[in-house]
């Protein structure tokens, strides 16, 4: 019977940690959250870059289609957000409704917003960087458009953000 008793004792010494094991899992956690919580600031700013990088194609490419329907032609600087937002005829006047003139679009469901530097939130176009009242960049003789934005701002890897 006091061999019953041991077993016992023993088993439930055994279930037990020490409070050495308890330091070393509590370090080893410590090590792990020192790694792991400056990869994730960093992701933040990175999903930004990401949606920076979505948003100009999802642009270039409602441009490039708005260019082959017209013949050609590409949105004008004046009227780029209503001939990429609404319909619009073969001469690129634009309207509300579909039309069976006005037939041609919508390219974008909305103009997007600049998702990062000074002028996050922004997004109209301006023909030329600089100032803070829009969000990108149109240069309404190539198509191209860019993020309106200095260029000392730039990403995590030093590209500016205004050359994606």
């Amino acid at each position: 019977m006091h061999a019953a008793t041991m077993n016992t004792h023993a088993r439930t010494r055994r279930g037990a940690f020490s409070l050495i094991e308890l330091v070393i899992v509590v370090v080893i956690i410590g090590i792990i959250g020192a790694i792991a919580i400056p990869r994730m600031s960093r992701g933040a700013s990175g999903a930004a870059d990401s949606g920076l990088v979505a948003d100009l194609a999802v642009m270039r490419s409602a441009i490039d289609l708005y260019k082959a329907e017209h013949g050609g032609t590409l949105p004008t600087l004046a009227d780029i957000e209503a001939q990429l937002t609404t319909y619009t005829d073969d001469a690129g006047n634009d309207n509300a409704t579909k039309t069976t003139t006005y037939y041609l679009g919508p390219y974008l469901r909305e103009i997007p917003k600049l998702k990062v530097g000074s002028n996050k939130g922004l997004a109209g176009f301006v023909a030329s960087q600089g100032g803070t009242t829009e969000g990108w960049v149109y240069d309404a003789a190539t198509g191209s458009v860019s993020a309106n934005l200095p260029n000392s701002e730039v990403d995590v890897r030093g590209v500016q953000y205004n050359a994606y």
